[in-house]
């Protein structure tokens, strides 16, 4: 049975991830790939079915000694555990392979924060840098806009392509916003945010359809707001680079810095475990500590 035979227990997996579990595209071409790159690395396979935990662990081995780092292992082996899940729960095998396989923790790396004053002058960028240009005004309160709105909400760069005007409410500062898992968020967003993004709908005279559009009045596309993003850092004294991840990053941490509770911020982003939002409070242990030792005599 071949990969490409619907009724291949791959095929029938990768369906139902993205039909039932609303897996993006992006996901399950990610699972897709892990496992052709397993089925590539056992010239013998036949059938799923016929693999064992030996073969699984000189696949791990693979990995690691062509240098994959151990969340890319993690996700490889994410594949390779929903499948056969899938695979036990429709009793096509008595057993679970992978059940007591042991996986490389991955490295826990803090996220880069930016400084409320770096914030501050990024947000800032698009009038100076526009006007400069003698751009149309429209285009630096679009780009101001979108600035704006990241570090108001925290929102996910495909989230935000993907607004449309019916997606804010301004009388009610509400943005409807539907995240990872098609799954609905209300959000809401600041006064700068609000005004800002009133000024550029009311000059460039959008009214409905895309909330954010390029100069040709179409969709404006993710890599398109990562290249603008990219552009105004260039033009700033920010020592780092920028993604509008990083803004999520420094949304999160400086609500945490500034009294918010756990729970409220997991709800903000959108995460769907508590765990995944805990590495903001380790950010913000860190800044303390910081602060602790740049300013206490007995530090």
């Amino acid at each position: 049975m071949t990969p490409d035979d619907p009724d291949a227990p791959e095929s029938r997996w990768l369906q139902y991830l993205a039909a039932e579990k609303q897996a993006s595209p992006r996901t399950v071409r990610a699972y897709r790939d892990a496992l052709a790159r397993f089925r590539s690395g056992h010239p013998s396979f036949t059938r799923w079915e016929d693999m064992n935990e030996d073969d699984f662990r000189r696949h791990l081995f693979e990995l690691m000694k062509h240098g994959y780092s151990a969340a890319s292992v993690r996700q490889h082996f994410a594949a390779l555990r929903g499948l056969y899940t899938w695979m036990l729960r429709h009793e096509r095998i008595a057993a679970h392979p992978l059940a007591d396989l042991r996986l490389p923790k991955p490295q826990k790396n803090l996220p880069v924060i930016l400084t409320k004053n770096q914030i501050e002058e990024l947000l800032n960028l698009p009038w100076t840098i526009e006007r400069e240009k003698q751009a149309p005004t429209w285009l630096a309160a679009r780009d101001a806009a979108i600035l704006e709105l990241f570090y108001s909400t925290g929102l996910r760069l495909a989230e935000l392509a993907a607004l449309d005007v019916t997606s804010i409410e301004p009388t009610r500062a509400i943005l409807r916003v539907t995240g990872k898992g098609r799954k609905e968020r209300m959000l809401p967003v600041g006064a700068p945010a609000l005004a800002v993004i009133q000024r550029y709908r009311t000059e460039a005279a959008v009214h409905h359809g895309p909330l954010f559009l390029s100069k040709l009045r179409r969709r404006l596309t993710a890599r398109a707001i990562g290249q603008m993003l990219e552009k105004y850092v260039r033009h700033s004294s920010i020592p780092v680079k920028v993604s509008p991840h990083k803004l999520r990053h420094s949304f999160a941490t400086h609500l945490l810095d500034n009294g918010a509770d756990l729970r409220s911020v997991q709800s903000l982003l959108g995460h769907a475990s508590l765990s995944t939002t805990q590495i903001y409070t380790h950010v913000t242990t860190e800044r303390l500590k910081e602060a602790y030792n740049a300013a206490h005599p007995r530090a």
